[in-house]
């Protein structure tokens, strides 16, 4: 029941899919017969399935589709599913659960700074935070530090209601949100009155050295120039950094972004790397990665519409 799922849900979906395949299931064993490359396709997803069962996990429908989709683009599933990156606190086990996010994980821990840059929906910071909080917990690193610029209201704070705090605070509930479905909530205020996790905005990154600690940059395409070279600047001893962004979603007015230029300027540089994430790598709804590719047909009809006019 691991591989095909409860009622054979799983197996009704891969059929759906490869229809010029028959495949027939009897016990323990399925038989595939058809098309050479589909019945290849099919050998290489039963073949994963029956690895990640073997671990333990019981694939859902929503995996079963991700794996079925990089089946069909020849994508490495090794790790993917299989890699168990945290555990929440309600016992679920956090995987990539695509090619380009195990290759996205297998960078953090490669390597002391990594840029993951793709579009909402591919996991950039909640496996950021997994991996924070992993370490942090086997002792790793003594402390997670959590930023991100704020911007989407033109950075005109003064005209939102409260202190600094509350000011800024709706802009981090993000990662807020991302850490509360890893730990308790009473676990991290603990931790934040401790100073082992800090939650902030970027500006008050400036001016100082971050030894020892796990930093993730979220939103990262909505900091300038100057705000991305002060944030790679506070790297200290010790330390990892994680920026993420997407650079087709730029809040920025009139000013180009640091992360979509930092890429360039650090290409190339051993300790760093640069993962792009992109629609195959979206692990929400469905319909996030349609959407995603309706937007990229819409942009692409527009930009070819502006050069034939120029």
């Amino acid at each position: 029941m691991g591989v095909l799922g409860q009622y054979n849900r799983n197996l009704r979906l891969i059929s759906q899919v490869f229809t010029d395949a028959r495949i027939v299931a009897r016990g323990d064993r399925v038989q595939i017969e058809g098309e050479e490359k589909e019945v290849g396709q099919l050998e290489r997803l039963f073949g994963k399935l029956v690895e990640v069962a073997q671990g333990k996990h019981t694939p859902t429908p929503d995996e079963v589709r991700y794996l079925i989709a990089q089946v069909r683009d020849g994508e490495d599933l090794a790790g993917v599913l299989t890699d168990v990156v945290q555990v929440t606190h309600w016992g679920e086990a956090i995987r990539p659960k695509t090619a380009g996010q195990r290759q996205y994980v297998e960078a953090i821990r490669d390597n002391d700074v990594v840029f993951a840059i793709g579009p909402a929906g591919t996991g950039k910071t909640y496996l950021a935070v997994a991996l924070a909080l992993s370490a942090l917990q086997r002792g790793k690193i003594k402390r997670i530090v959590l930023t991100r610029p704020a911007v989407e209201a033109g950075e005109q704070l003064g005209f939102l209601p409260g202190d600094i705090f509350q000011k800024v605070n709706p802009y981090l509930r993000p990662l807020y949100d991302a850490i509360y479905d890893m730990i308790p909530a009473s676990e991290l205020d603990k931790y934040i009155q401790t100073g082992r996790v800090e939650i902030a905005p970027l500006a008050f990154m400036r001016g100082r050295t971050l030894n020892h600690a796990f930093v993730i940059l979220d939103e990262a395409q909505n900091t300038t120039h100057t705000q991305m070279k002060m944030f790679l600047t506070r790297l200290g001893f010790g330390s990892k950094a994680v920026v993420t962004g997407d650079i087709t979603q730029v809040d920025l007015e009139g000013r180009p972004s640091g992360l979509a230029e930092v890429q360039h300027i650090l290409a190339g540089i051993p300790g760093i790397a640069i993962v792009h994430l992109d629609r195959r790598d979206v692990v929400r709804h469905p319909l996030v990665k349609a959407i995603i590719e309706a937007y990229e047909r819409s942009e692409k009809t527009q930009g070819q519409a502006a050069e034939t006019d120029s």
